[in-house]
């Protein structure tokens, strides 16, 4: 597996003011190992694209990036779920560009595509508006709304096969899978190494894969999260 790399390895091309895309949903389905690194590293004045805060309540992953006062710009769709996102925002630390949940992932997925923009009809008559062009076809009004792209993604999987290609599980499955597609470098981190996927179960192929790391195993991510659940009351203990 000629992918395959190292924590360092994965973070090495990240520079100060680079526009980076992380994977997951409130911090679900992010890899965890390379924000761990993240925080290791000094670096600052970054974008960040991510599609809405951490954990609720915070003090969990990409959180700590934002405590940290590396995020200068935030692309997303929500930022009041945990306080290091929200009191950035408010001190006047933290720039925030909000777009609707669908329109935010539309965005990206033009990135990807080649495509110069989206239309999209959400927004018209409101804030979102300002700023922005507009057009009518067939009587109705859109707003174009511009593709995203980030200099390196950082993405999250079950699986990768010997080719490079990466299975997404459950909750990976969600903006993992698009945003590999809208960056100029891919790094994958994954719960484990097989020899092959079946190639129905791909969900990112491996020509879009630059770097390869090993994650949590399965087993040990729900640990982890399991744990703060049940620490924070939001699962119920079993037994």
């Amino acid at each position: 597996m000629g992918k395959v790399g190292t924590l360092e390895e994965a973070v090495a091309r990240l520079r100060d003011g680079m526009t980076i895309m992380i994977g997951g949903f409130l911090d679900v389905g992010i890899p965890l190992k390379i924000v761990e690194k993240l925080r290791e590293i000094d670096v600052k004045d970054l974008t960040l694209i991510n599609t809405c805060g951490s954990m609720v309540g915070g003090g969990f992953g990409t959180a700590y990036l934002f405590a940290q006062g590396k995020i200068k710009k935030y692309i997303t769709s929500h930022v009041g779920v945990a306080p290091e996102h929200l009191n950035a925002y408010k001190e006047g630390k933290l720039e925030v560009e909000f777009y609707p949940m669908g329109t935010w992932i539309e965005k990206i997925r033009a990135g990807g595509s080649g495509l110069g923009g989206v239309l999209t009809p959400v927004g018209i008559g409101t804030l979102v508006e300002e700023g922005k062009q507009k057009v009518t076809i067939d009587g109705k009004d859109y707003l174009i709304e511009k593709p995203l792209r980030a200099d390196i993604a950082f993405l999250k999987g079950y699986q990768a096969d010997r080719f490079g290609n990466v299975r997404c599980r459950y909750l990976q499955r969600n903006t993992n899978p698009i945003m590999a597609f809208a960056a100029d470098y891919v790094v994958c981190e994954v719960n484990e190494f097989v020899d092959e996927i079946d190639p129905d179960l791909i969900h990112i192929v491996a020509p879009l894969v630059d770097v390869l790391v090993q994650g949590y195993t399965f087993e040990e991510e729900q640990r982890i999260y399991r744990d703060l659940w049940k620490e924070r009351k939001r699962l119920r203990a079993a037994g």
